[in-house]
């Protein structure tokens, strides 16, 4: 299994570089996605993640730079069949999606229908693999129990995706340290993780991390940066 980066010796770019920095709020407007596309060049993020509908504008804004385009799919209640998924990732991918983090269907997984969470994520997996664009498996954790998370990770050992996420950060709770532990033990090197819903300060990140997090969903990245800026200046961290 590959060793997480340690925590301590954490580079401010390495950070920046694990960071997803996220609008997805339903009244987002132009000035707060450029604002955001803005925010991600300066800081070096890996990728704003935002709704499908921006994708298009949001890949305009970040043209020339190194950050992605990371659409939401299905969100945030992933209560859509997986046609429409598919059909919703081909469409932003068509925009200039270079991510994708989809829901997937909660109650089909606690309804113990494996098959179906097998042929959803197939089939998205396929799409985006086929086009070269990462895709992330969203769980939405605080609605599972311990083995609903374990079965959906098995199938994503099967498949292949190239991270699975805990929260859409729109649930009933976000990211928890146990349950980061929980899936990269299930899915080892095979597949990476990524934490997300309520990750607001470098404490929390830090945690994240050392629990086998490779990617951090936030809106607070700009602080957690500064954050680890100032304690490092000051030899904190």
């Amino acid at each position: 299994m590959k060793e997480a980066i340690s925590a301590e010796q954490i580079t401010i770019d390495q950070m920046a570089q694990m960071i997803d920095h996220t609008f997805l709020k339903a009244y987002a407007k132009k000035e707060d996605l450029k604002k955001l596309c803005e925010e991600a060049k300066a800081n070096h993020f890996k990728m704003v993640a935002i709704n499908s509908v921006p994708v298009a504008y949001c890949h305009k804004q970040l043209k020339g730079s190194n950050v992605h385009v990371g659409a939401a799919i299905s969100f945030p209640l992933g209560q859509t069949t997986i046609e429409s998924k598919a059909f919703e990732t081909k469409n932003a991918i068509e925009n200039g999606a270079d991510e994708i983090d989809y829901v997937l269907n909660i109650g089909q997984l606690k309804d113990k229908n494996l098959d179906y969470i097998r042929r959803e994520m197939e089939t998205i997996v396929k799409l985006c693999h086929s086009h070269k664009v990462i895709v992330k498996v969203i769980l939405e954790t605080c609605y599972l129990t311990d083995l609903d998370i374990i079965n959906a990770c098995q199938i994503a050992r099967e498949i292949k995706p190239d991270f699975v996420k805990t929260s859409t950060g729109f649930g009933s709770a976000g990211a928890k340290v146990e349950d980061i532990r929980l899936m990269k033990k299930t899915v080892g090197s095979l597949v990476k993780v990524k934490a997300a819903g309520g990750i607001r300060s470098l404490t929390d990140a830090l945690a994240m991390i050392k629990a086998g997090a490779e990617r951090i969903g936030t809106s607070h990245g700009i602080e957690i940066i500064n954050e680890l800026k100032r304690g490092q200046k000051h030899g904190q961290v």
